[in-house]
């Protein structure tokens, strides 16, 4: 009877379903800072169980600076608009912003605002973290640190934890990722005054010590910086894709 049914197509799924349409996997690059920032929010424990704070954190992808942070008792798109509107003010407006598909980055106050400034708008995919890797890997960072407490007895300590750990990260943290190079230096266009430095160290202990260096290049390649910052880099043969520009 199944033999029958197969070969006049009658062993299938006969109710309706619901086909939803494949997203389109969001492939930006940036080459230097200011064109593409990656947003999210974070939970941060509260002083009794069941209390959280939301942290909501925005990242410029090519030099990892914490372009803004802010923290409060809620999520909601309009407290997203004024620390965009904010960040804006301070570091310009940049060429895309990326965000997963929560309610506060779908919002419409959040979408009104990049349309009134014509930024473009990324999200991920649903239910697909990679595509937000640079936010869920600052999260990681965050939450591993030896001095990220279990609690907050507060939203003014959370507010003021965060504040200062966001300073270590952007000014004293040397990022792998970026040529050993902190946040700050890059984003303010320092690293180049930081390379030189180098180069005139590593010089002078080469002719100290030529002995300990052999055929080796000036500076070592964990050092480099990365021509380009990609979220999802396609293959070689698909490229160029979308640019943040």
């Amino acid at each position: 009877m199944y033999r029958l049914l197969r070969e006049h197509e009658q062993v299938r799924e006969r109710r309706r379903l619901a086909r939803h349409p494949a997203r389109q996997r969001p492939e930006l690059v940036a080459d230097a800072p200011r064109q593409v920032y990656t947003w999210d929010i974070t939970k941060l424990a509260g002083p009794v169980k069941g209390v959280y704070f939301d942290a909501y954190v925005m990242i410029d992808i090519y030099s990892r600076y914490i372009v803004g942070v802010r923290v409060h008792a809620r999520e909601s798109g309009p407290l997203a608009e004024n620390m965009m509107r904010e960040v804006f003010d301070v570091h310009g407006v940049p060429h895309v912003v990326h965000a997963d598909r929560g309610t506060s980055m779908t919002s419409k106050s959040v979408a009104d605002l990049l349309e009134d400034l014509q930024v473009a708008r990324s999200h991920s995919r649903p239910k697909t973290s990679n595509d937000n890797p640079f936010s869920e890997a600052w999260f990681k960072t965050l939450k591993y640190a030896p001095v990220f407490p279990d609690r907050f007895a507060s939203l003014t300590d959370a507010r003021a934890f965060m504040a200062e750990f966001v300073t270590w990260y952007n000014h004293a943290h040397r990022h792998s990722g970026i040529g050993l190079h902190t946040p700050a230096d890059i984003h303010h266009g320092r690293h180049h005054q930081v390379r030189a430095g180098r180069e005139d160290t590593l010089a002078t202990a080469h002719t100290a010590h030529p002995e300990r260096f052999g055929t080796s290049r000036p500076l070592p390649k964990i050092l480099d910086l990365p021509k380009q910052v990609w979220i999802n880099q396609p293959d070689q043969e698909d490229q160029p894709q979308l640019q943040a520009a």
